[in-house]
């Protein structure tokens, strides 16, 4: 006699209506999608990304001295959670997915702290906008402002 929990056969598409007793989800290998990189892969991924960016900085062409002479000045190229998903092919929002998984944790953590160290030192040198940089981390002036609303006043009446 057959087990009542075995899947005699995998259903075709469009064929999954919900039957009283179907086990439709038992044809499931995985609880999910399968992921993009494993945490091997990721590390080797932003390594390459890493290394793009220093070899590949932005060229500025600029006009010097008396008689204009064309130069081109590197400038450096700053490294970001955006750009490094583009080079993966990933999204961000899969970036910041992997970065709640146990296993992805440290690359994950490992990969924002090289960015973040790249974009502050950039700045911090003058070879980055600091402004932007410093909004980017986080890492704006705040200022703050209270008030106390919580006065009383007092009036004379006058007859």
């Amino acid at each position: 006699m057959e087990e009542e929990n075995e899947v005699k056969e995998i259903p075709k598409v469009g064929d999954f209506k919900f039957k009283a007793g179907n086990q439709y989800w038992r044809v499931r290998v995985s609880p999910g999608r399968a992921r993009e990189y494993t945490p091997e892969q990721l590390a080797e991924g932003a390594n390459e990304y890493f290394e793009f960016i220093e070899q590949n900085p932005f060229r500025e062409q600029d006009f010097r001295g008396k008689d204009a002479n064309e130069v081109k000045i590197n400038r450096m190229r700053p490294m970001t959670i955006e750009g490094l998903c583009n080079a993966l092919e990933i999204t961000t929002h899969t970036f910041f997915n992997y970065e709640k998984i146990d296993a992805y944790f440290h690359i994950t953590k490992r990969i924002r702290q090289i960015i973040e160290a790249q974009q502050f030192e950039g700045a911090a040198s003058g070879f980055l906008n600091a402004n932007i940089i410093a909004r980017k981390l986080g890492l704006g002036d705040k200022s703050e402002l209270t008030h106390n609303l919580g006065a009383t006043f007092e009036r004379e009446l006058l007859d």
